[in-house]
């Protein structure tokens, strides 16, 4: 009989296009076992011409240090390209943990899709944005 590790569960990252969009609708565990899966999407995601990305969080259950270090990061790699990323966040368990750590000041969180394609703003070169001002 094999043993599971208690790390089994993980990450589900699956990506979508609603223009003007590129969505990466994250589930599971955002830990130190699926923060890596979900930084490399992002990377896929950017090096191919995303800008404006959307971090749907709506299925996601567990998210920890590693995490938001990977959603910091992701933050990070869009903006140097002159992007946006969002967070589709209708949890309030998991907004509380963003919030906690402030990064919804750097972060903008919405409750679903819908509000966030209603949001449209300016960047750089006229892609859409939803960037919280401090």
């Amino acid at each position: 009989m094999q043993a599971v590790p208690f790390w089994s569960v993980s990450v589900t990252i699956r990506r979508s296009e609603q223009p003007p969009w590129t969505v990466l609708s994250v589930g599971g565990d955002l830990d130190v076992v699926g923060a890596p899966d979900m930084r490399q999407a992002v990377v896929t995601a950017v090096a191919e011409g995303s800008r404006l990305l959307a971090l749907d969080l709506s299925e996601l259950d567990f998210v920890d240090s590693f995490g938001l270090g990977a959603v910091v990061g992701a933050l990070k790699r869009v903006r140097q390209r002159g992007g946006e990323l969002a967070l589709v966040c209708p949890s309030s368990r998991i907004r509380r943990v963003f919030e906690i750590c402030d990064l919804d000041r750097i972060l903008a969180l919405h409750d679903s899709m819908d509000t966030l394609s209603e949001l449209p703003a300016v960047v750089s070169d006229g892609a859409t944005s939803t960037r919280r001002q401090p």
